[in-house]
């Protein structure tokens, strides 16, 4: 079995998708969490690359969130798009990689998935209000590469 097949179990995910529909409840925003084993480029570029792969940067309002993980790599990237990198805090990034990491460095992956995700949400709440008009633009599931 494969590292990426051993970091979350199939109930572990169904709950961190059921954080992305809860965190995207009150936003128009769009969350995406995106595993894999590893990654040849720096980790940030690689974010990126899946970021534009998953086409999250087709978003109306450019509001869209990724958490990036390359498990066997043991590391991981938020990367927010341009609408809600001009709006946020300037530590939210760090705040955001905090509640991750905090929850990470005691093995408990799916805890910090969820707090990343919601999180995220609460932040892409207060500044892109969800609208009647509003569609889910992006799947809420875990994508893996």
């Amino acid at each position: 079995m494969s590292k990426i097949e051993d970091f979350l179990t199939a109930k572990e995910e169904q709950d961190i998708v059921s954080a992305i529909r809860q965190a995207e409840k009150n936003t128009s925003g769009e969350i995406r969490v995106h595993i894999e084993n590893s990654t040849k480029l720096d980790v940030f570029d690689r974010a990126k690359e899946v970021f534009h792969m998953l086409k999250m940067d087709n978003t109306k309002q450019q509001n869209g969130v990724l958490i990036y993980v390359a498990v066997e790599d043991r590391t991981f990237v938020i990367f927010g798009d341009e609408g809600i990198n001009k709006v946020v805090e300037s530590d939210f990034w760090d705040t955001t990689r905090d509640a991750i990491l905090k929850e990470f460095k005691k093995g408990d992956f799916k805890q910090g998935l969820i707090n990343g995700v919601l999180k995220a949400g609460k932040v892409l709440e207060t500044y892109f209000p969800w609208h009647q008009a509003d569609t889910n633009e992006l799947p809420n599931d875990i994508s893996k590469g």
